[in-house]
């Protein structure tokens, strides 16, 4: 209580006590390869395509890499963590080049590779251009995966050859990484022709895009590639029928309607994580929810405590459900949360922890949709 030496009045600020959640960035992507000779072996932030070509050179040097950073920022992208592993060598294998992105996590001050992107909390999506092999793809998922908090973006093998549709090559079981195929026709500056480059970069630019104008909730489908003047190959209808099930994302080619990514699936064989915008969605709210309870630690874990976490949770899953990114006629059918005496017992009290249920109903896209057309024949009056 304050001490009054002379009269007056006096007038003080007093806190609400709610501490407002705020949604994290879902759109940071991050971009692992060979970018040439400029800038290696470190992670250097770009915010657009002149400061890329500026620290590492432009798209000569680069090659696939360097497209797709630049389809990228091209296609809605603003930030970018680069790491350059390198240019190619001669005698370089695969194994080489998958053990430089892999890199090493020695401690904070001594990471290389994917490990040198662990630390940086902001990013949600990693790729490595041009990259198809299983080995690096697995890299990819496993990192985001560990991290939790991410989503890998991976290039479909670039020519069938001898591989069958029904066989085309994908890594197994993971919620946290995305396929697309197949690559893209591009003009490149560089030679002044038209040649054919990885999805990913632009791919990772159209979901940065579409979480700016619609938000996370909103799958990256059906929307424009742009840069795009063609693709290395032109697939049907029935042709997509045998990739969609085991998730692997097309791209299509719609004539005067342009070039669209037409999937939106993870590589997940759990229905419940089958889609690429429930799985990110799930990411962003986790990931805000943890950042907007830091506040909590060291308070007193008792009702006073547990009435403040489940207003200022229910408050920002509020704004989710007003925004269109859950599901349910009311917010009390599109979440809840639980912070009471019942998830919240003794014996946990007495080891210092807090417990908070959260439950959420996605929305997910409407991959098919489904007329039904029937003769209708007048009825002529008697």
């Amino acid at each position: 209580m304050s001490t009054y030496q002379a009269p007056g009045v006096y007038s003080t600020i007093v806190s609400s006590g709610n501490k407002p959640i705020e949604s994290v960035g879902s759109s940071t992507a991050s971009f692992i390869g060979q970018a040439g000779e400029l800038t290696v072996g470190e992670v250097k932030l770009v915010t657009s395509w002149a400061q890329y070509q500026k620290t590492f050179g432009g798209v000569a040097e680069g090659g696939n890499f360097a497209h797709g950073v630049y389809g990228f920022f091209l296609n809605g992208g603003s930030k970018a963590f680069i790491y350059n592993i390198g240019p190619k060598k001669e005698g370089q294998t695969d194994e080489d080049v998958a053990a430089l992105i892999k890199g090493e996590d020695k401690g904070p001050a001594n990471r290389t590779g994917l490990a040198a992107f662990k630390s940086i909390n902001e990013i949600s999506l990693v790729a490595a251009p041009g990259q198809t092999s299983n080995v690096v793809h697995q890299m990819l998922a496993d990192h985001a995966a560990e991290c939790g908090d991410r989503m890998a973006v991976l290039d479909g093998i670039e020519d069938l050859k001898d591989v069958q549709l029904h066989e085309f090559p994908r890594i197994g079981d993971c919620k946290e990484a995305a396929l697309y195929w197949p690559w893209i026709q591009v003009f490149d500056e560089a030679t002044k022709k038209i040649i054919s480059v990885p999805p990913s970069g632009h791919v990772m630019g159209v979901i940065a895009r579409v979480d700016a104008e619609r938000g996370v909730h909103k799958a990256a489908a059906n929307e424009v590639i742009r840069g795009a003047v063609g693709l290395k190959y032109s697939l049907t209808r029935s042709e997509q029928a045998l990739l969609n099930p085991r998730g692997i994302n097309l791209i299509r080619d719609f004539d005067d309607q342009g070039i669209r990514i037409y999937g939106a699936r993870t590589l997940s064989a759990d229905a419940e994580w089958k889609y690429l915008n429930v799985q990110r969605l799930f990411q962003v709210a986790k990931q805000s929810i943890t950042n907007g309870t830091e506040w909590v630690v060291f308070e007193p874990n008792n009702e006073q405590l547990w009435g403040s976490i489940t207003r200022n949770i229910r408050a920002y899953l509020k704004t989710l459900y007003t925004a269109g990114a859950l599901k349910g006629k009311t917010p009390e059918e599109a979440f809840y949360v639980k912070c009471d005496e019942s998830t919240n017992p003794n014996e946990n009290i007495d080891l210092g922890i807090v417990t908070i249920e959260i439950g959420i109903a996605p929305v997910k896209p409407a991959e098919f949709i489904q007329i039904n057309i029937q003769q209708h024949i007048e009825q002529q009056e008697a």
